[in-house]
């Protein structure tokens, strides 16, 4: 059994981190590219948050959302 669970600490910390750890090297040279990772799902949120509250407002300008509390049949 002890060997199954180093095979699994063998796979994490040998294999499937190692690019973290090579974006931990990284960040004592170039702080910006130590972070790309971040900065690039920080862009990719920001813009699909800007998308859904334009979608929200033009349905709410079109009439087309349901703010009945009682929309919902298990809500009578």
């Amino acid at each position: 059994m002890k060997a199954f669970f180093e095979g699994i600490q063998s796979l994490f910390v040998d294999f499937l981190f190692l690019p973290l750890d090579l974006l931990r090297h990284l960040e004592l040279s170039n702080w910006w590219l130590a972070n790309i990772v971040s900065w690039t799902l920080v862009i990719i949120c920001g813009y699909y948050m800007v998308y859904w509250c334009k979608q929200l407002q033009s349905h709410q300008d079109n009439n087309e959302e349901n703010q009945d509390t009682t929309a919902h049949s298990f809500l009578k």
